[in-house]
């Protein structure tokens, strides 16, 4: 009997083993069968690896070890980063062992902060080929190139064409790293198998001129295609993803705003599809504000949210906080009246000369701010609107640096004894604010949560855990929901779900001392919970669900994998 193709194989006794056709050096260079020196006696001389390894055979749990050992001996985090990706490189299961016991200390290594510092050195740092790189000129040879996966058993593809990558821009081809990344997070919080996923850089070029003038950049030496050509690039790219990974969900990733909305608009109702820099984005901020106001004792209703920065993540805030607000029984008009846009023309009004689309539902009248007290009459600032207008909420997606300042946060606490501050960008480095700033300016009051990672904040005797608003909390949960449901396509809805989900997941212990997130290492149960709840209102409401019979909890099982060995058979 078999349990999935790549997961947990069992024959009539019941014993779990897995059938594997290759032997020798093909064996060892496969990452996903690669058990190194956890290989057995018996299983050395069956697969022809006697003489090919140490002779001691090691258990896991040496391996482990051995492997963390080397990892802690290494002070540099590019370091680390290189020597995970290496092991991963050759060993997946023991990869995914290892993450999978220290969450906290290695998901800033593999994902943001660093894997920023690795895209920026991909062309000096390149180890080893995964995943696929699509040109303008090979895009419709993907049919040659997806044979050497096997398109039924790819479950998710993360792809990116490189342009907005975190808050660092275009990194031409060293963008891989992104998806590469973000796919390992899908296997170590929804336990989807390595051999399920499949990274995708679209390289169309690089408007970073450093790039250009590198003589090891990997990636082609031209300018980005633009306007139509790259419109129809995109149009042949997802044709050919349908025709070759039929059974694939489809994630958008560090596209630029423009495109970003663009892509996920023209293709969500062809192919399951969704952009985690709009929706992922969007849903944890949403639930973070749904932790905050809990701690309030307030509603959503009764605040009034300011999104710093009207790019791809700032925008899907603003959509997932409206969709929070219409769920709990707003009107669409009283909705959008309390979420304020600031680009860096300042707050988006209507009247605005080449106003770009995806800003325009919730630009303001210019009639809202007659009366204002603003220094150049049509525009106004953050620190205007602030002072003008009884601001609740402050929510930093633009990537700016030391954005939010102290008289912010003191005019704040003129309208709410607790104020919300969640300085989102990232890197640190591009923090809006830093914590340790935000609590001094509000007196320990702010409701403080970040996107980068940081230590707890010691303030007037009290200690303060900094929840992070991961996507991760999201995505793998919703990435996983999508698969195991088969739906045709993920809607706003689902990521409504998964926010409320995850504002759940969050301890009465951290709500008591203003953490709206839980903990990274949670990461596996919260993505459960996420994916579960999913599952469960799809079944309930609808009538074509592939889901109508099943029992949800055990078609989860089918689809998530453990990284531990199994015994090898001979094919």
């Amino acid at each position: 009997m078999t349990i999935g193709k790549f997961l947990t194989w069992k024959d009539e006794s019941g014993e779990a083993f897995r059938p594997v056709a290759l032997t020798g050096t093909e064996l060892l260079n496969d990452r996903n069968l690669n058990k190194s020196t956890a290989f057995s006696y018996e299983e050395r001389e069956a697969f022809q690896l006697t003489g090919l390894l140490p002779p001691k055979v090691q258990t896991f749990g040496d391996q482990l070890n051995r492997v963390y050992d080397g990892f802690k001996k290494i002070d540099s985090d590019i370091q680390k980063y290189i020597y995970l990706r290496s092991l991963q490189d050759r060993n997946e299961t023991l990869f995914y062992a290892l993450l999978s016991r220290h969450v906290e200390e290695m998901t800033p290594i593999i994902y943001t902060p660093t894997v920023g510092k690795a895209c920026q050195e991909f062309s000096h740092r390149y180890q080893k080929a995964r995943g696929l790189y699509i040109t303008a000129d090979s895009v419709d040879q993907m049919g040659d190139m997806a044979r050497q996966f096997n398109g039924d058993d790819v479950k998710i593809i993360v792809v990116t064409d490189s342009q907005g990558i975190l808050g660092l821009g275009d990194q031409g081809v060293g963008g891989m790293g992104i998806p590469i990344g973000k796919l390992s997070l899908y296997t170590l919080g929804a336990g989807i198998h390595p051999a399920h996923c499949l990274p995708i850089a679209l390289d169309i070029g690089t408007d970073n001129q450093e790039l250009l003038n590198d003589p090891m950049y990997l990636g082609m030496p031209h300018k980005r295609i633009r306007g139509e050509e790259y419109k129809k690039f995109i149009k042949k790219f997802v044709k050919q993803v349908k025709l070759h990974f039929p059974n694939a969900v489809l994630q958008w990733e560090d596209f630029s705003k423009s495109n970003a909305f663009d892509n996920l608009s023209d293709y969500e109702d062809q192919l399951p599809s969704f952009n985690d820099d709009i929706q992922g984005t969007g849903s944890v901020v949403l639930a973070g504000i749904l932790g905050a106001v809990k701690i309030k004792k307030e509603k959503l209703a009764d605040q009034q949210y300011v999104v710093y920065g009207a790019g791809a993540g700032g925008v899907g805030v603003a959509d997932q906080i409206y969709a929070g607000l219409l769920k709990e029984g707003c009107s669409k008009d009283s909705a959008r009246d309390k979420i304020f846009v600031l680009d860096s023309q300042g707050l988006v009004f209507e009247d605005r000369e080449g106003l770009d689309e995806y800003k325009r539902r919730y630009a303001k009248p210019r009639s809202l701010a007659e009366g204002w007290d603003v220094e150049q009459q049509g525009k106004v600032s953050l620190t205007e609107l602030i002072n003008n207008h009884k601001v609740t909420v402050l929510l930093g997606t633009s990537g700016i640096g030391g954005a939010f300042e102290q008289q912010h946060i003191e005019k704040m606490l003129d309208y709410t004894s607790r104020p919300m501050v969640f300085p989102l960008s990232n890197p640190t480095a591009n923090c809006e604010a830093l914590p340790e700033d935000i609590y001094k300016w509000s007196q320990g009051q702010a409701i403080v949560a970040t996107g980068s990672p940081f230590d707890d904040v010691e303030y007037d005797g009290k200690t303060f855990r900094i929840g992070q608003g991961n996507n991760v909390f999201i995505f793998p949960g919703v990435g996983l929901a999508s698969i195991v449901s088969k739906v045709d396509k993920i809607t706003l809805d689902m990521f409504t779900l998964a926010s409320y989900a995850l504002a759940e997941s969050v301890s009465e212990d951290d709500l008591a001392a203003g953490c709206v997130f839980p903990r990274i290492s949670d990461l596996k149960d919260v993505s459960l919970k996420v994916a579960m709840t999913i599952l469960d209102n799809l079944q309930k409401t609808d009538p074509n669900s592939y889901l109508r019979s099943k029992d949800i909890q055990e078609e989860l099982v089918k689809h998530m994998w453990e990284p531990v060995y199994l015994p090898y058979r001979r094919v």
